[in-house]
């Protein structure tokens, strides 16, 4: 992985980004702001989410179509979502952590393996011990838990808090959680696993894109 100033800077200005982004969301889910400000924003994430898709198909037609379908979707229900903003930022908030959930979730049941576990034997190629197998799974059912224990936090605050606590869990206050679990994670990591099965957080980053670069498409 490059290491230097150009990487640094770019990681940083990702952060800065998502931060303000978290206090934009925050703001237009409390009902600050204006609404169609507040819904562009909203929406991003999910037309960044399905322009990824689209972009994957390899027929042109397809993408066009999907496209079009998007646009007029977006036009008809811009209406219902500039007058729904904080629904909006739930479902938004909702999907990613039942998404995520799912992810994890599925690798542990099968005949396959925890998706960490998965990840750790692309960073040690020659082989993991019963210890780091069983570890990396029981990491895979902690965020599993995670991810599905965080959605109904925001449900039920969704549900029955005001809206300015539901918006500090959801868009404020998940970014840190997510951290702390990670932080969380390496500090069980150092106590239960040697040093030789305890890879750097930037090889762990390595082998995670380099296990989720897309294959080349055929034209």
């Amino acid at each position: 992985m490059p290491t230097g100033p150009v990487p640094l800077l770019r990681g940083l200005a990702v952060l800065l980004l998502f931060a303000a982004w978290a206090v934009a969301a925050h703001f237009g889910s409390a009902g600050g702001g204006h609404s169609d400000i507040n819904t562009t924003l909203g929406i991003l994430p999910l037309v960044f989410v399905a322009g990824l898709v689209l972009w994957r198909q390899n027929v042109l037609w397809l993408r066009i179509a999907g496209v079009l379908a998007g646009v007029l979707l977006l036009a008809w229900l811009w209406p219902q979502l500039r007058q729904n903003v904080a629904l909006l930022y739930y479902l938004q908030h909702l999907g990613t952590h039942v998404a995520l959930g799912i992810l994890f979730g599925r690798t542990l049941f099968g005949p396959g393996e925890a998706l960490i576990t998965r990840i750790a034997r692309t960073v040690f190629r020659d082989g993991i011990s019963e210890r780091k197998a069983r570890y990396t799974r029981q990491v895979t059912v902690a965020w599993t838990a995670f991810f599905f224990g965080n959605a109904g936090v925001s449900t039920l605050l969704f549900l029955f808090a005001p809206a300015e606590i539901w918006s500090i869990h959801a868009n404020l206050l998940t970014g840190p959680l997510i951290g702390l679990m990670f932080l969380a994670e390496h500090l069980v990591r150092l106590r239960v696993l040697p040093p030789e099965e305890r890879p750097s957080f930037l090889t762990v980053i390595q082998a995670y894109r380099a296990g989720t670069r897309p294959t080349e498409r055929t034209p």
